[in-house]
């Protein structure tokens, strides 16, 4: 590592923007875990909140905006599945 300021404040930051990806991130599968565990009308009600949850991970680039797209994808699948 350089030892210009610049080059160390952009440690710092790239460190926080991290931490603070990874906490996203975790929270975002545990709420899925969650929805995956939940019956029905639990689901439905999480649904919108997990899908925002997973949108924003995409536009942050923390997940890739396909896979945010296939993890809604088979939330709702699995949500429509148990009507059955």
């Amino acid at each position: 590592m350089a030892n210009h300021s610049a080059t160390k404040k952009d440690v710092r930051q790239s460190r926080k923007r991290n931490e603070r990806n990874r906490y996203y991130g975790k929270t975002t599968r545990n709420a899925i875990r969650d929805l995956r565990a939940s019956d029905k009308t639990a689901g439905i009600e999480q649904l919108p909140k997990v899908a925002s949850m997973i949108d924003k991970l995409a536009k942050r680039g923390t997940i890739h905006k396909n896979k945010a797209a296939n993890l809604k994808s088979k939330l709702a699948k699995r949500l429509n599945a148990l009507a059955k």
